[in-house]
């Protein structure tokens, strides 16, 4: 069983980064860097989270949600920071972990990020295609519903196909090389950023306050418990958790969360970072920075342009609040945008995904196929293949609308392991050059943790259960092939 708690040192992580056979090519700056991390926030959470969560939890206090959210990630983002300017290795959370807690965990959370970056990207691939529909359909164009839809949606059809099109378009560009994804990702975020700046900008003058009262809609589950009629354990199992009042808040936190998912993927990235030590950190913490208040403003303008209840059951909740604005002619840039946000997560949650999945077969967990490196391009290609498989047929075929909490279950799960990471390495590895540190040691790291962890509380049972049956897929795949074949377990 010791074996399973193995760590790989520090220089052993830092060979694998310099072995220029397998070595992945640097060639991304610090700029390209906060740009990926953009490329891979702003997207779906942004464009179609904030009217459900508003809706549903928070009312118009979802700008709180997105501020619990982001100091959640900004406390996981500062450790992931140091990590990467320690650690400048393809893989993110799964190489810190196996520098930290060992093999096993490593596992864990290399099985878990696969699920968040493969399953968020065909979750936002599917709605996507929704958008793209809406596009063309403005140019008379029509696209029948039995292509938009796989047999298991609500809205019953064949396939949907434009979902697994733009898997596949994404795919091919990643394995023709990282610069060339870099290049395409920073015109997408140049766009995108541009329109949600314009948003901004003109939905200001148009806000109806009347639209914020109350800022925290009221819920009267909390006035039972503040009147002694009801109790907190009777109030959390209760019908009234997470809808409006602070329980609401919190459960909106959850649920757009996943509008920060992303951030994490910039880590995956530092072995083809020019300069990691001063270059991941800049992408970490800038890319964060900038999203977030971009999401406070856009979530302010957002739910002061229409009434929050009217945003239910809407697919689309950013053109129908622009629509207030009385600039109709901007709907068509406006979706443009949008179609380049999704585009541009997916682009990252991609390459993130088949880096980590690099990583594992590099430390043998996988068998040698997923890290063959294309000898021209120096991409992980046959890994790109695969998951242009798999996640196509997920987006074209199984309805995934309902496993954004999953998502971000996996995603928080994630971020709990890399902060308290930090903490083990400070004790095991105190004289390891960083190229920034996480201030205030332990306090920061474990904030992360504790609000990580209440992140995860609140969200549905269900997310809790469909992460025990992947994790339980991953131990079998682990305990049969990954164990066995462990490089660093066979050097004994």
């Amino acid at each position: 069983m010791s074996n399973l708690w193995k760590t790989k040192s520090l220089s052993q992580l830092l060979q694998n980064a310099d072995d220029s056979e397998k070595g992945l090519k640097r060639t991304l700056s610090a700029t390209s860097l906060v740009a990926l991390g953009i490329g891979a926030i702003i997207g779906a959470g942004l464009f179609s989270l904030t009217g459900i969560a508003s809706a549903e939890n928070a009312g118009p206090a979802v700008v709180y949600s997105f501020i619990l959210a982001a100091l959640g990630c900004a406390f996981a983002g500062l450790c992931y920071a140091e990590f990467a300017s320690m650690i400048p290795v393809a893989g993110s959370a799964y190489t810190y972990s196996y520098a930290t807690m060992g093999e096993f965990m490593a596992w864990i959370i290399g099985w878990d990020l696969v699920l968040e970056y493969a399953l968020g990207a065909a979750t936002v691939a599917s709605s996507w295609s929704q958008y793209v529909a809406k596009f063309m359909l403005s140019f008379g164009i029509t696209l029948p519903n039995s292509l938009l839809h796989g047999p298991w949606d609500e809205t019953s059809g064949y396939v949907n196909l434009p979902a697994i099109l733009i898997i596949c378009l994404l795919s091919l560009l990643l394995i023709k090389g990282t610069k060339e994804s870099a290049l395409i990702n920073n015109i997408l975020v140049i766009l995108k950023v541009t329109v949600v700046l314009v948003f901004i900008a003109l939905g200001w003058g148009f806000i109806n306050p009347e639209n914020h009262q109350p800022f925290i809609p009221v819920n009267e589950g909390e006035v039972l418990m503040g009147q002694g009629k009801m109790g907190f354990f009777e109030f959390f199992q209760s019908d009234y958790f997470g809808h409006y009042g602070w329980s609401g808040i919190l459960r909106g936190a959850g649920v757009v969360f996943f509008a920060f998912i992303g951030f994490d993927a910039v880590s995956t990235a530092a072995q083809e970072a020019k300069n990691p030590q001063k270059g991941m950190p800049i992408g970490i913490i800038g890319s964060l920075i900038i999203c977030t208040i971009l999401y406070v403003l856009f979530s302010y303008v957002l739910t002061g342009l229409e009434n929050y209840v009217n945003f239910k059951g809407d697919a689309s909740p950013v053109t129908t609040a622009f629509a207030k604005t009385g600039y109709t002619f901007l709907n068509s840039a406006l979706t443009i945008a949008i179609i380049a946000g999704y585009t541009s997560v997916m682009l990252v949650m991609l390459m993130g995904q088949s880096r980590v999945f690099y990583s594992m077969s590099v430390d043998g967990l996988l068998p040698k196929f997923f890290s063959d490196v294309h000898p021209k391009t120096s991409t992980p290609w046959k890994t790109n293949i695969i998951f242009m498989i798999f996640v196509s047929l997920f987006a074209g075929f199984v309805p995934v609308s309902d496993l954004g909490h999953m998502v971000s279950i996996g995603t928080l799960f994630a971020f709990s392991l890399v902060c308290i990471g930090v903490v083990v390495m400070r004790k095991t590895n105190p004289d390891a050059v960083r190229g920034f540190r996480v201030p205030l040691v332990p306090l920061v790291p474990i904030l992360g943790v504790i609000i990580c962890v209440a992140l995860m509380a609140g969200l549905p049972i269900e997310s809790w259960e469909r992460l025990g049956i992947w994790l339980a897929l991953g131990l079998v795949i682990y305990f049969v092939y990954g164990k066995k074949h462990s490089k660093i377990n066979n050097q004994q």
